[in-house]
């Protein structure tokens, strides 16, 4: 999920120098959404035990 968070930034940097704002708005929306999405979990499986940090 990170590679995709990745790719959409990229998309949403390229897009912005061309000038395609949409594009660049709704690539950039995505990145946050899936940011979000990847600290819930990471959240979630640090209370329930699913990663265990030493």
């Amino acid at each position: 999920m990170i590679k995709w968070i990745f790719i959409l930034l990229i998309i949403a940097a390229i897009a912005s120098l061309l000038g395609f704002r949409g594009v660049a708005g709704a690539a950039a929306t995505g990145a946050k959404l899936l940011i979000f999405v990847v600290l819930i979990v990471l959240l979630l499986a640090l209370i329930f035990g699913g990663i265990v940090v030493a």
